[in-house]
Parts: C-alpha cells; structure tokens; sequence
C-alpha cells in the first residue's frame, strides 16, 4: 500500500485534471453531454484540465477542449471521434504521465496527472473497469473504488448489499444469460408472481437505457429481450406504487462522515410511462425536478439516514446519488445507487447540492478536493 503525497514540484502547479468521457457502453452520449457541462465550468484558474475521450471502439483519444460539440440535445448527439491523436495511459506506480502517440511524430508527453475525473456511465468505466485500470498506476481518481462501483453498478448484486445492510427492496427477480439459454419459459414463469406491472431492466446499465415498463405477461418476453441487448444479466421488479425520491451523498474530509444534501423528485408531467432516457435528457417539459422534495421532515431524516447507511454499506467513495420510493403508506424502499450521477448543472445530483448551498463550479471543486486528499492502494 503507498501513502504518497504530492511532491514539492506538484505544490508549484496548478493540479492537472484529466477529464475522461465517452466509453464502449450505450451511455456514450450522456457521458459526453455530462463533459460537456464539466469542461464549461471548472475553475481553469485553478485547475489545468486535460480532455480525454474514449471512442465506441475503446480507443483513447486527445479531444479539443471544446464543450459545444459535446452537448445532448434533440438534433445532436455527441460521439466522441476515435480518429484523434491516441492517448497512452500509465501502467505503473512510478509514472502517472499520458503520451499522445500521432501517425508519422514522435510520442510527445502531457506531463503528470494529478487526478483523474472520470464522466463515463455504465459499463467499462463506472463499472470499476476504469477505477481498476487507475488503481494499477496509483492514480488518484473522483468517485468510488473497484469494488463499490462494480457492485452498484450491477442491480442484482446491488440489492444483495442493500438487504444484508437492513435496507428494504422491492420484490425482484434477477434472470442470468445462462437461465434465458437455457429455459425462457422457466425464466419468465418466475416473474408471474411478482403480479403487473413490472419494470425489466438491464442489470448493468444507466440512463434508463433498456427498461420497459410491462402491463402483463404478453409483452414479458419482447422487454427481455430487448434489455439484454444492453446486458445478458437482466432484473424484472414489481411496481412500487410511491413517489420517487433522491438524495445526494457526498464523502467526508478524513474521517468525517459523509454528507446528504436536500432531497430532490422526478415528478413525470405528461408523454411518458415513467423516467426514461427521453425525459431524462431530451424532452424539455415532460418532467418537473422538485428541490427540496415536498416531504415530511421526519422522512426526510430518515431517507438521508438511509443514503449514509447505504454509501458507507456499498464502500462508496467522493459522491453517489441514492434513489428511493417513498410510497402512500409511508414506507421508504430503496431503489439504487448511482455511484457516477448525471453531472450537467441541470441534473438532480448537482441540483440537490446547489439547494443545499453548493453550487456547480464549488462541487466539482470539492469533489476533485476529496480525491486528491485520497491515499492510493488499498484503503
């Protein structure tokens, strides 16, 4: 285990921070939207900032430090280009240097990176794919570790965590690639029990990417289907009939606790069954994001309890998002963790924060604080 700190040559700088977005999974372009809004407002005075894309095929490439073309909007989606000048990245505990490697030049180096912020959603990059390849180098990185984010970012396993911590789930049922091959008949009799409506979801995706909502078993099998197009690992759930509220967990200095923002809802106004990628991210009216959630005071302590038992539960690290429904009769279920949240100025996470007297540029500022204070290794 290695407990360096910077050395005086570093103190004499600005930090660098390499911005890292894009990825292999089918949250490219949230990823690049959620870039996007980072690279318009970090502190530039502060931080030197080091764009990194990850194209759809995995290569790594320098990206111009350009917000504009990285947005999502109804018209655009981003991609990032994988035609670029490659990028190398470090291997080794005694080199944190990337290289941009271009056709027919010499390798040409970028200089040490202090800290890694990395944007990417889903699989192969929040999944602890990204964090394990930065932990073989002693690179200090924003966000939870290996563990922590492979876990959460599988549903299934998720919500073995969350009920050995004394959390409520919901009633699910999780169907393997190897069940669906091998029997689909055996597979879907197992959900009729859950009753109707369900929630098919890919078990390792974000966004909304892959859900269905389905109102009886004729249309269990096409939503199967279609999310193991995002995952072969798939979660069906029962209907929790409840509002949806969310909470921002953010990491304590050292030992500190960690802490919870004000509570925010997604309340769905009109044209879809439920939070999906459209309302997420393109439609402009379709949803109302509340903040603070009209709650009770008392639910809302013991929602934020929640969220701290649930964090520290998963062994998250620097932030997470924790999604809840509080339902008519006054239960609280949890629903998951988002160990990597939606980061444009528009998105609950930051909102949650803003509401609790933290804004934009100041959380990211935090944030990239918390992992440079953060000792490499095993913690």
């Amino acid at each position: 285990m290695t407990t360096d700190q910077p050395q005086p040559d570093q103190r004499s700088r600005r930090p660098r921070v390499a911005i890292v977005f894009g990825g292999r999974s089918s949250e490219h372009a949230v990823s690049c939207s959620t870039a996007a809004s980072v690279l318009r407002s970090i502190d530039r005075e502060k931080y030197d900032v080091v764009p990194v894309g990850i194209a759809k095929d995995g290569h790594w490439v320098l990206v111009a430090d350009d917000p504009e073309p990285l947005r999502l909007r109804p018209g655009q989606t981003p991609e990032v280009d994988g035609a670029g000048a490659s990028v190398v990245v470090p291997l080794s505990t005694g080199d944190r240097s990337l290289t941009v490697l271009e056709p027919g030049q010499p390798p040409r180096a970028l200089g040490e990176v202090d800290v890694v912020f990395p944007l990417l959603h889903g699989p192969f990059g929040e999944d602890g794919t990204l964090q394990g390849l930065l932990d073989l180098a002693d690179v200090r990185y924003v966000g939870s570790g290996v563990t922590a984010s492979a876990v959460m970012m599988d549903k299934a396993m998720m919500k073995v965590v969350f009920e050995a911590a004394g959390l409520k789930v919901g009633p699910h049922v999780v169907v393997t690639d190897r069940e669906w091959n091998r029997d689909p008949e055996a597979a879907l009799a197992r959900v009729e029990p859950l009753g109707w409506p369900v929630f098919v979801k890919p078990a390792r995706a974000g966004s909304s990417m892959g859900i269905s909502k389905v109102d009886d078993a004729s249309g269990l099998r096409a939503a199967v289907e279609a999310a193991r197009e995002h995952d072969p690992k798939v979660v069906i759930e029962a209907a929790v009939e409840g509002r949806e509220i969310e909470c921002g967990v953010l990491d304590g200095h050292g030992t500190d606790a960690p802490r919870t923002s004000e509570l925010g809802e997604a309340v769905v106004v009109s044209n879809h069954a439920f939070y999906d990628f459209e309302a997420k991210y393109l439609a402009e009216n379709d949803v109302r994001l509340d903040c603070p959630a009209d709650v009770p005071a008392a639910v809302a302590d013991r929602i934020r309890e929640m969220s701290v038992l649930a964090f520290e539960a998963a062994g998250c690290e620097g932030l997470a998002r924790v999604d809840f429904f509080y339902t008519p009769s006054g239960d609280v279920v949890i629903n998951e963790i988002n160990t990597m949240p939606g980061f444009t100025p528009h998105s609950m996470y930051p909102r949650m924060w803003a509401a609790s007297g933290l804004d934009y540029p100041d959380l990211m500022d935090e944030l990239i604080s918390l992992a440079l204070g953060r000792r490499t290794g095993l913690r």
